[in-house]
């Protein structure tokens, strides 16, 4: 295994940083946690025209067919500057689910939009009776030329501006994946409140007609496609994180080496140092198994296991690292105005996101044999 960043590699995360430092000032993540739509247009279509939103679609749908490190390099930095846009949920969540279960007419529809930036994606997977397969009592009945949805679906990030809501749904055969448009008659879309001023969105479907070409694989099988990608997701959340921790240990050091108390830099002192050693020390962790699950996945070796591994250490370690920047910030990483709470908040945020560590460290039980 090499971890280490080729070249393509190198200038795209160059070239992210390069363009987010100038277009993803903190000034703009402040307005755009109070703006309903919670993102800028203008951004998200200059982030098209950079070719990031078909970064891993393959070039026969118009997109750059890159990898899975690739897009963990440009989710990294993501985190990094707590970028408020549909990345995660349009690309991530929606694309690589339609590149799993789709059909051939469905990805040649769908991925162009979502490359070019004419479309927005998002993938539900909470409903009221719990997380992911398990979960879903939305039932998808058969009718004329399509099926009827009915059901309620939580924490389904951006739905609110999404074009299509992919939604799993119970039908005759078991688990299916739908393809619903968020403006047809019968969805009801709520914000909701959430720390880290992220949007997350109830979706209630009241006898949502679908056609038949909006099903999404064969009708049975969307426990299949959404095992197929979910170690692709929790690999990119934890990318993500590991962008913000990063962030997070860098301010620390910068705020330790200049902030003087006592007469010295509070750098100087050991217990501050302990807390940068610990951050570090966390921070190289998730940056390891996050790597690792991405070269898992461009080598196409089943990584299940990795992936749960990764997502409950990235869970906690997250944390530590933004709990532990607040100890070395001390009362000025508590004010509003401070850039660290937007970290903390969204580590929290995304402790939970797609199971917390609990969920994971169960999944790595089972998969032990327990």
């Amino acid at each position: 295994m090499d971890f280490s960043l080729g070249e393509g590699q190198t200038m795209l995360r160059t070239t992210a940083r390069d363009f987010l430092t100038s277009e993803c000032p903190k000034k703009l993540v402040r307005e755009m946690e109070q703006d309903e739509k919670g993102y800028p247009p203008a951004l998200w279509q200059k982030m098209a025209e950079m070719g990031w939103l078909g970064l891993v679609v393959p070039e026969a749908y118009g997109g750059m067919g890159l990898g899975y490190l690739d897009l963990a390099v440009l989710l990294q930095e993501a985190g990094r500057f707590c970028l408020p846009a549909p990345f995660f949920s349009s690309v991530v969540l929606g694309g690589l689910t339609i590149m799993a279960a789709g059909s051939a007419s469905q990805k040649q529809e769908l991925l162009p939009k979502l490359a070019e930036g004419k479309a927005i994606l998002t993938l539900s997977l909470s409903e009221p009776e719990g997380y992911y397969t398990a979960g879903v009592r939305t039932t998808a009945t058969p009718a004329t030329d399509g099926w009827s949805l009915s059901g309620t679906k939580l924490f389904v990030t951006d739905a609110h501006i999404a074009d299509y809501i992919i939604c799993p749904a119970q039908t005759p055969e078991g688990l299916g994946l739908f393809l619903v448009d968020r403006n047809a008659p019968g969805v009801t879309c709520s914000l909701l409140k959430t720390i880290s001023g992220d949007k997350q969105c109830s979706v209630v479907l009241d006898k949502v007609q679908v056609s038949s070409a909006g099903a999404l694989g064969e009708p049975g099988k969307g426990k299949n496609y959404l095992d197929k990608v979910m170690p692709a997701v929790l690999m990119a959340k934890c990318a993500e994180m590991l962008g913000g921790a990063e962030q997070v240990l860098e301010m620390s050091l910068t705020y330790a080496r200049e902030r003087v108390q006592f007469g010295r830099p509070i750098g100087s002192f050991q217990a501050v140092q302990h807390h940068c050693a610990n951050m570090a020390i966390a921070l190289e962790g998730l940056r390891y198994i996050t790597y690792k699950v991405a070269w898992l996945l461009d080598e196409g070796l089943p990584c299940a296991t990795e992936a749960a591994i990764a997502k409950a250490y990235a869970s906690d370690a997250y944390q530590q690292i933004a709990w532990l920047g607040a100890s070395v910030h001390a009362s000025i990483g508590f004010t509003v105005d401070h850039d660290l709470p937007l970290y903390y908040r969204r580590a929290k945020a995304a402790e939970v996101a797609f199971g917390d560590a609990f969920y994971h460290q169960e999944l790595v039980a089972q998969a032990a044999g327990f």
